[in-house]
């Protein structure tokens, strides 16, 4: 099997839930206008990459990216976000009033997903990028994005949480010689 060169992690621009810090995974909030600015400087970023696969969730945060960046994508829910249950729309302190010391990575999430649940999506897309014959990219969500780079360098998914990802970052996952590595994190223009 060939691997990919490189898998190319794009969080979609800024939502007003993600500049407020509510947990967004099944909201599907469109970009701010900063937002759409982000994505347009993400485009410089690209100049000059070709992909053998794009795929993206298919919430239009991460779609509007994707496309304002001069990408057609494969959409897939597999990097849909995280789904965060009774939780969406919260902040992590409303979470915490109730819940204290909650955390995403370590505390549960009533009718939401596991953080082992997100990781078998994350590892399905592992798969498929590796399946690919050329560079991939990936446009989708913090967290979902974070723990497919812990599952690729082949830490626990909850590692993901040392992984911070802001909004429209380019991130890049490849190998140095056979093994997996982070290339570049965070990158913000």
């Amino acid at each position: 099997m060939e691997m990919p060169a490189e898998i190319w992690l794009v969080r979609h621009g800024e939502t007003e839930w993600s500049r407020s810090g509510q947990h967004t995974s099944r909201t599907d909030l469109p970009l701010t206008s900063e937002g759409e600015r982000q994505a347009e400087n993400l485009k410089r970023m690209l100049i000059g990459q070709s992909f053998a696969l794009v795929l993206s969730s298919p919430l239009k945060r991460a779609v509007e990216t994707c496309r304002l960046v001069g990408l057609t994508p494969e959409l897939t829910d597999d990097l849909r976000e995280w789904d965060y249950g009774d939780y969406e729309g919260l902040t992590t302190a409303e979470i915490q009033k109730r819940v204290p010391g909650w955390t995403i990575f370590s505390g549960a999430v009533p009718k939401g997903e596991t953080v082992e649940q997100v990781a078998v999506r994350a590892n399905r897309v592992i798969t498929k990028a590796l399946a690919s014959a050329g560079d991939v990219a990936l446009f989708g969500h913090g967290h979902l994005l974070r723990i497919l780079a812990a599952r690729w360098i082949g830490l626990e998914p909850s590692a993901g949480q040392l992984l911070a990802l802001s909004t429209a970052s380019l991130s890049v996952l490849g190998y140095e010689r056979e093994t997996r590595v982070i290339r570049l994190w965070n990158q913000t223009s």
